[in-house]
């Protein structure tokens, strides 16, 4: 349910309904707009006399909101989010640029990567540190030292850094990271994501390769019901019956998002498709479907790279890339 303020609701009136409110059981989302506020009520409502609020003098309009997902829900919160992360913005027209390489591998790899990178104009540096493999086998990632890698290349070109989390008993070393990514793995692991709500780090979280835009909103809820705002989402394709590409990219992903959350959104061409010549039409269209930013993979040396090669761009196709990105944007605003 949400309850809409007037204009010219004093501060001590509003203060007054959010007392009783929350003494009926209910936890209470506060959005400040450019003309009226917003309370969205969580808990149960149906004890709540929707005639008794909407006769408030304070009150112009009151509604119920069907869908499960309340916190991330548009309605709750009609003005975009914007998320802060270092010197770089995400959502709200602020469109952000994350790249790097699927794993960290060495030192003079991330460094590399990370200065090309932010000299093509990226905002932020990812880089898996842990990393989820189908095969037992396969490169796991260096772990604690990846992460320290990252860091050491974030003090070096200043850009804020982006590595996924597998595991909740890890989250103690990733107190340094700007950005935590939930992968497409995790997107439904709700003991973490419960535990990431309790931190005040911006959360990106990837939707499932089998899971529906009201599945990765209710992954947000998790987040956010926990105290944590700062989640951004991210679409890098879901699995279809097509073998052609690694997923199916689905670019109207951005569009009903949008409509249905505040919440940034950002595109991630490289696993969608896990070609590297398909990258950037996917990442142009994605920008051209009004996405708030995106993640493309970057390696110095795809051929020989530990993981993802074959999806990964060479820095100077990204530097390519982010100003074609740029003029697809200039056109879109226009």
């Amino acid at each position: 349910m949400i309850a809409i303020l007037k204009p010219n609701t004093s501060m001590e009136q509003q203060e007054h309904l959010i007392h009783w409110l929350k003494s009926q059981g209910l936890m209470v989302h506060i959005s400040h707009g450019d003309k009226y506020t917003v309370l969205g009520l969580v808990g149960d409502t149906s004890h709540i006399d929707v005639e008794l609020l909407q006769s408030l003098d304070i009150v112009d309009s009151v509604k119920r909101v069907s869908e499960p997902f309340k916190q991330c829900n548009r309605k709750f919160h009609p003005d975009d989010m914007v998320i802060q992360v270092g010197d770089a913005k995400i959502g709200g027209g602020n469109f952000a640029m994350i790249a790097g390489p699927c794993s960290v591998e060495n030192h003079d790899q991330i460094v590399e990567v990370a200065q090309a990178v932010k000299f093509a104009g990226a905002d932020m540096l990812r880089g898996g540190a842990f990393k989820p493999r189908t095969s037992p086998y396969d490169f796991q990632g260096l772990k604690a030292e990846g992460l320290e890698l990252l860091l050491e290349a974030k003090k070096i070109t200043g850009l804020p850094i982006v590595s996924e989390i597998m595991n909740v008993n890890h989250l103690d070393l990733f107190e340094h990271v700007d950005v935590i990514q939930v992968g497409a793995r995790n997107c439904q692991n709700f003991d973490l994501l419960r535990e990431l709500g309790r931190t005040n780090k911006a959360i990106l979280i990837k939707r499932g390769m089998a899971n529906t835009l009201k599945e990765l909103l209710m992954s947000a809820e998790y987040v956010m019901a926990g105290g944590n705002e700062n989640v951004i989402l991210c679409e890098r394709g879901i699995r279809t019956f097509e073998t052609y590409t690694r997923n199916t990219l689905d670019l109207s992903s951005v569009s009903v998002l949008h409509e249905l959350t505040h919440l940034p959104v950002v595109v991630d061409p490289s696993h969608a498709t896990g070609v590297a010549r398909y990258v950037r039409p996917m990442a142009l269209a994605a920008a051209a479907a009004g996405a708030d930013g995106l993640m493309i993979e970057v390696h110095n040396d795809p051929i020989h790279a530990k993981c993802d090669g074959a999806q990964s761009l060479k820095p100077a196709e990204f530097h390519e890339l982010a100003q074609a990105v740029r003029r697809v944007r200039e056109a879109i605003a226009q």
